[in-house]
């Protein structure tokens, strides 16, 4: 295996953790050996959100993505990897950070499942209060 140049990006959202490898290319995304249309193809919006990226700054061509994503369902992994490809085009390219930032895609998002407390039925649902 040849030594290739790529830039590289770390994203995460809930339990879902995403590597993100950018090599230049032809546009093919990779999740986990499978390409992005196989991977989330039970819901095409989850698709555009891959892509929303690498169209915003006009390099969906310009770039091969191959990504290792585990843990979390399919929409925070998405979320994921979103973040990572941001990462790895910042770590490529300095000037577009203002623009992702402006987007909204250079944020992690910090909201996480809230752990079950005991004495409750799930993190804040009471037992149903009986008068009598």
């Amino acid at each position: 295996m040849s030594a290739t140049k790529y830039s590289y990006g770390l994203g995460r959202r809930k339990s879902a953790t995403a590597s993100v490898r950018l090599i230049k290319g032809t546009g093919k995304i990779t999740i986990n050996g499978q390409t992005a249309e196989q991977y989330v193809s039970e819901d095409p919006s989850l698709l555009a959100r891959l892509n929303e990226v690498l169209t915003l700054v006009q390099k969906e061509k310009s770039y091969d993505v191959t990504v290792v994503v585990r843990g979390g369902g399919t929409s925070g992994q998405v979320d994921a990897i979103r973040l990572g490809i941001a990462k790895a085009l910042t770590t490529e390219a300095v000037d577009l950070r203002p623009v992702f930032k402006k987007a909204g895609l250079m944020k992690r998002d910090p909201r996480e499942k809230e752990r079950k407390k005991y004495g409750l039925r799930s993190a804040r649902k009471k037992e149903q209060f009986s008068k009598r």
